[in-house]
C-alpha cells in the first residue's frame, strides 16, 4: 500500500458516513489534491492507456472488465483473415485447436499456476460442475457430504447440490471461516468463494485448504472475484481444483469463456462429468469408446467458442509487463483512499461499509450498505459513476487496478455524497405504545 495513503484504521479517522461537519457540503480540494499525488506516484498509471474509457468512473470492473484496446483489432483479422480467408485451415495455421491450453497458460501466472494446469472453455458454472463431480470421483470411499460456501454465489449452490444429488451425497453448507471446524472423515470436499461476491471479504484461502487436507478432503475453489484483483497460489497452496470467470479483472468481455485448474498431481486421476470429443485422447479417431487425453486436456469438453477465446487472448495482452503483486498493492491503496473520501464526503449514518477495513480480509470491491440502496446506485449512474448493488441494500465499488484511477476514487466518493446529501433523511420508525 501507498505509504500516502490512510488506511481507515488510522486513529482518528472516522467510519464511512460518521463525518462530524457533515451539515455542510465537505471541502473536496484537499481529496482531490491527494488523489493526484498518488495517481502521479503510481507505477500502475500507464497501464490504463491500455483500456477503451470515457468521462465515467466505471467502477464496475467486478462484474464485467472495461474494454482492452487491442481486442477490436484482433478480432477484425480473426473474422476476415482467419474465418473469412483460411477458413477451416485455421483449426491447425492459426492455432485454433490449441487455444484452450494456450489461454490457460496465459493465465496460470495470474492465478499462481504453473503451465499445463489451466484449461480454457466453457461457463463458469459447466466448470464448477466439471471440478465438484470430478472431485467426487476422485473423494475416498466412505465420503457422504460435500461442503459448500454458505455466502456462496447461487449458481455454485444450485449446481454443487445437483451435482451432490447426482452422485448420493448430502450438501452442508458451512461459513468459510467455519470449514476448518466442520470438515470431517466423510467430506469429499468443499466448495469455496475466494472472495464474497456480496461483501468483498476475501477468505482464506491457504488455511481453509490445509484444513480440507488434513481430514483427507478436496480443496476447490471459485476465483471469480480474485484472479487478476491479488495474488492467488494455486500450486503454491496445494489447492486440488479451481475455476473461475474471465470477463470481470481478466477483461475478456462479456460471456467470455470460464477456465479449469486441476493440480498436477491429479489430472491422470480426473474424471470428467462431461467426456466430450475434445478431451478424447483420439478426438479425429471418432471411435465410440471414450479414452481421456493425457494432462488438463481432459478438462476440455466441445468445440472450443473461438472468437471468444481470441477476444480474450487478445485481452490477456494487457498483463505484459505487470505484476500481480503490484495490482494487490494499488488495490488496497485505491480501496483505502476511497473509504477515506467516503467518511469525509457521506451523511452521518448514511453508509456504513460490509468490506473488511483488514487488508488481510479484504478483496478488490468495496461493499456499503445503504438505505434505497437501487436508488442511490442509480443516480450514481445517472451521474457518471458506474457500481452496481446487490439486494437489498447494498452499494457495490469494483477497483481495477490496471485502469482505475485515484482521482476515480475520489470522484464517485465525493459524487456519493452529492447524492446522499440529496436525499430526505428517513423518518425513525415509530415508538411502541407497549401494548
Amino acid at each position: 500500500m501507498s505509504e500516502t495513503a490512510k488506511t481507515p484504521e488510522t486513529p482518528g479517522t472516522p467510519e464511512p458516513g460518521q463525518n462530524p461537519e457533515s451539515n455542510r457540503t465537505p471541502d473536496f480540494r484537499e481529496q482531490v489534491a491527494h488523489a493526484r499525488q498518488l495517481d502521479a506516484a503510481d507505477p500502475l498509471a500507464a497501464i490504463r492507456d491500455r483500456f477503451t474509457l470515457d468521462d465515467a468512473v466505471y467502477l464496475d470492473g467486478n462484474s464485467l472488465g472495461a474494454l482492452p484496446r487491442a481486442v477490436p483489432g484482433r478480432i477484425a483479422d480473426v473474422i476476415a483473415r482467419e474465418w473469412g480467408e483460411l477458413r477451416i485451415r485455421s483449426w491447425t495455421e492459426s492455432g485454433w485447436w490449441t487455444a484452450p491450453e494456450r489461454i490457460g497458460d496465459k493465465i496460470a501466472p495470474l492465478i499462481g499456476a504453473a503451465p499445463g494446469r489451466v484449461v480454457v472453455g466453457d461457463s463458469t458454472s459447466v466448470n464448477v460442475f466439471k471440478a465438484v463431480v470430478g472431485g467426487i470421483r476422485m473423494a475416498g470411499k466412505g465420503c457422504t457430504e460435500i461442503l459448500v460456501d454458505a455466502t456462496t454465489f447461487p449458481t455454485d449452490g444450485y449446481i454443487a447440490r445437483s451435482a451432490a444429488r447426482m452422485t448420493g451425497l448430502a450438501v452442508r453448507p458451512v461459513e468459510p471461516a467455519r470449514i476448518a471446524d466442520e470438515v470431517t472423515e466423510r467430506t469429499a470436499l468443499a466448495l469455496v468463494n475466494h472472495v464474497d461476491y456480496r461483501t468483498g471479504r476475501l477468505n482464506d484461502l491457504p488455511g481453509i485448504t490445509n484444513a480440507l487436507h488434513s481430514a483427507g478432503a478436496l480443496a476447490v475453489w471459485d476465483l471469480c472475484h480474485s484472479a487478476g484483483a491479488l495474488p492467488v497460489g494455486l500450486d503454491a497452496h496445494h489447492v486440488d481444483l479451481a475455476v473461475g470467470c474471465t470477463y470481470k479483472y481478466l477483461n475478456g468481455g462479456p460471456g467470455s469463456p470460464a477456465y479449469l485448474y486441476i493440480r498436477e498431481g491429479l489430472q491422470e486421476r480426473f474424471e470428467s462429468p462431461l467426456p466430450g470429443w475434445n478431451s478424447h485422447a483420439e478426438p479425429f479417431g471418432m471411435d465410440p469408446a471414450y479414452a481421456p487425453a493425457d494432462g488438463i486436456v481432459r478438462g476440455r469438453v466441445g468445440t472450443p467458442d473461438i472468437l471468444s477465446l481470441l477476444a480474450l487472448e487478445a485481452a490477456l495482452d494487457v498483463w505484459d509487463g505487470v505484476a500481480i503483486e503490484d495490482v494487490r498493492t494499488k488495490s488496497l491503496a485505491l480501496t483505502d483512499f476511497f473509504l477515506d473520501c467516503v467518511a469525509v464526503y457521506a451523511p452521518p449514518g448514511r453508509v456504513r461499509s460490509v468490506t473488511p477495513y483488514d487488508h488481510k480480509w479484504r478483496g478488490s470491491q468495496v461493499s456499503l450498505e445503504c438505505s434505497r440502496a437501487g436508488a442511490v446506485m442509480a443516480e450514481l449512474i445517472r451521474r457518471g459513476v458506474v457500481g452496481d448493488f446487490r439486494e437489498p441494500d447494498v452499494l457495490r465499488f469494483g477497483f481495477t487496478p490496471l485502469y482505475t484511477s485515484f482521482a476515480d476514487a475520489e470522484r464517485a466518493a465525493r459524487v456519493l455524497g452529492e447524492v446522499l446529501r440529496a436525499l430526505p433523511e428517513e423518518e425513525p420508525e415509530p415508538a411502541g405504545d407497549g401494548g
